[in-house]
């Protein structure tokens, strides 16, 4: 890529997501809503603390905020990194293979790429998961009048997880290390138990104080 995702306007990197290139593709898209879903947190945290009625929170909400802010830097992070990731796959995949040792230079490179393409979804869906708890623990004591963008951003964090977790899925299939595959597998099977239970309570939480 010429420029970094994150150094695109919102008109600009929207457009590239629409267009016939291979990258950006789902797995940035899903760090981006993971880093908007971090942002929103951060912004209901600031909306609260120093208010009289959150004296009692304002341990939790220090908390909450600096947990945010880390997220959500990783996750734009990730934004580039995924595609950084994926595009080093297309590059290994035009390797030339007239010869033997072309062939195994280009396998060589292109398992190397496919753990990245790998691991970047699975980073996004870890920190994504990590807001949604955020999220959570800031529904019953965020600011009332700001407490729908708590909702926004559980389910953002939500869908973040979900779409990293289906580039993890299908890129699973082509890691030649079999420990890797192993350990990626366990994660997201992890990552998915009881996910609709969490993205349901924390909806919940919101909906109550929306009264």
């Amino acid at each position: 890529m010429d420029t970094r995702l994150t150094e695109l306007s919102v008109r600009e990197l929207v457009a590239r997501l629409a267009s016939d290139a291979p990258v950006p593709g789902g797995g940035s898209a899903s760090a981006l809503a993971g880093a908007l879903a971090a942002a929103l947190v951060n912004m209901v945290v600031e909306l609260t603390a120093g208010r009289s009625e959150a004296a009692e929170h304002e341990a939790a909400l220090a908390e909450i905020g600096l947990a945010a802010a880390s997220l959500r830097s990783e996750l734009t992070r990730l934004v580039d990194a995924d595609a950084a990731a994926y595009t080093s796959v297309i590059a290994a995949r035009r390797l030339p293979r007239g010869s033997d040792l072309e062939r195994d230079a280009r396998r060589v490179q292109l398992e190397a790429a496919i753990r990245e393409a790998t691991r970047a979804p699975l980073a996004t869906a870890r920190c994504a998961s990590d807001v949604l708890e955020l999220a959570a623990r800031l529904a019953p004591i965020g600011n009332r009048n700001a407490i729908s963008d708590v909702g926004v951003a559980a389910l953002l964090a939500a869908g973040a997880i979900r779409g990293a977790i289906l580039n993890v899925r299908i890129n699973l299939p082509y890691v030649a290390n079999d420990v890797l595959r192993g350990e990626a597998d366990a994660e997201i099977a992890g990552l998915s138990a009881g996910l609709e239970e969490r993205e349901r309570s924390a909806r919940d939480a919101v909906a109550g104080r929306l009264g």
